[in-house]
């Protein structure tokens, strides 16, 4: 039996903090081990507090690195030390949890050593869990829009803004988009900000009509879709210097107004942003006293409102003639039930265009699996496929029932 790996004792501001498995390897092409992963955290404690500090957070833990299964857990680990503090934070669902709230390095290094590679805070302060204090604009792109395009939109984003007496903070979302962050005074409702957030990606929208949208359907959209809805009460994003689940160990890297223009996701990663941040600094290191004002966008929403516009419901009803094909666990079996739904229709296909096939990923309880469906709007009626039982047909929340 192979002898147990030590574990690695970093002391963090007057406190221990055990590293298990040190040298697991958590990024096998990039060649970076856990200890490397802590270590990151560690080097860029300072920014990455700054955007998580006295929030409730979620946890979405990779224990065995990005080769392996992952899970979201809400609830704090009853095990943790008597210095890791907890808020019970209560979902719209009726059910509550108490969540992790990070304040300092040494409990930034503990979560890290759970293997949680990105930081997923609430826009709101343990202090105050009803009134966010941050608006979130999420840029995230619809196939086959490219960077280039995301940059566009996000300088318009940032003249929309400042428009409305607003700063924004410009990040990569380390994965496909960008993300823009705005300090807001906590006086307003999730729903107000939400609205606010709306009105921004509509006034976006009105700019670069043909590079920028904010209709809520997927498969309405085109360009780039301003994502309002992470400002939803029980949406949580990705925050400043979270690693991503990528081979490159990419990270989400606040960026200055003028590195926007040029800026590529794949330059920002582990083991280039600490130099970073030593060379630059944080480039949000200023986003807490940028405190702002919502009510010219809640002003701007009512008008848009007035004339018939406004931000869709979550529960708004489907418009569009769409048909499920496969729910699965994974997605490589999401998209063999695809191949064979392919091969059981061969007349649809040459109506469809790329943006027809809908690839969504669904968070379940606490793991994603895969949603695939067609979009038949471009089909005539007569030659629609009917609905049918997807193939294959995941139900995640099987497992919840039979422990119910």
């Amino acid at each position: 039996m192979a002898k147990k790996e030590p574990p690695v004792i970093l002391e963090v501001g007057g406190r221990e903090v055990k590293i298990t498995s040190p040298s697991k390897v958590y990024f096998p092409d990039a060649g970076i081990t856990k200890l490397d992963f802590v270590r990151y955290y560690e080097a860029v404690a300072e920014g990455a507090l700054r955007g998580v500090r006295n929030r409730p957070i979620v946890l979405k833990r990779y224990v065995n690195g990005i080769g392996g299964d992952f899970f979201y857990q809400k609830r704090a680990p009853k095990n943790r030390p008597a210095w890791m503090p907890i808020t019970t934070l209560r979902y719209p669902s009726g059910r509550s949890a108490d969540e992790l709230v990070l304040s300092e390095p040494a409990q930034l290094l503990w979560v890290a050593n759970l293997g949680n590679l990105a930081l997923h805070p609430h826009s709101v302060r343990a202090d105050d869990l009803v009134h966010p204090d941050e608006l979130r604009i999420d840029l995230d792109p619809t196939p086959p829009t490219a960077f280039p395009q995301i940059r566009r939109v996000a300088l318009v984003a940032h003249e929309v803004l400042t428009e409305h007496g607003l700063v924004g903070w410009p990040k990569t979302s380390g994965s496909r988009g960008i993300h823009i962050l705005v300090r807001i005074a906590p006086r307003w409702t999730h729903d107000e900000v939400r609205r606010a957030a709306w009105a921004v990606a509509r006034a976006v929208e009105e700019k670069v009509p043909e590079q920028a949208t904010s209709a809520w359907w997927k498969e309405e959209r085109h360009g780039v879709f301003l994502d309002y809805n992470q400002n939803a009460r029980d949406h949580t994003v990705a925050s400043a210097y979270s690693v991503r689940p990528l081979p490159d160990a990419r990270v989400s890297a606040p960026l200055f107004w003028q590195e926007v223009p040029d800026c590529e996701p794949a330059d920002f990663n582990l083991k280039t942003v600490p130099a970073r941040f030593v060379a630059k600094g944080d480039p949000h290191a200023g986003i807490d006293e940028a405190v702002g004002d919502i009510e010219s966008l809640l002003e701007l929403c009512a008008r848009f409102e007035a004339e018939g516009d406004g931000p869709a419901s979550p529960k708004s009803t489907q418009r569009m003639p769409l048909i499920t094909i496969a729910k699965a666990k994974d997605k490589a079996d999401a998209l063999a039930g695809l191949d064979r739904w392919k091969a059981k229709y061969p007349r649809v296909l040459p109506f469809l265009e790329p943006n027809d096939v809908l690839i969504d990923p669904m968070r379940g309880r606490s793991s994603m699996w895969t949603r695939i469906r067609i979009n038949l709007h471009r089909v005539p009626p007569e030659e629609r496929p009917p609905p049918e039982t997807p193939d294959p047909d995941y139900d995640p929340w099987a497992a919840w029932r039979n422990q119910a």
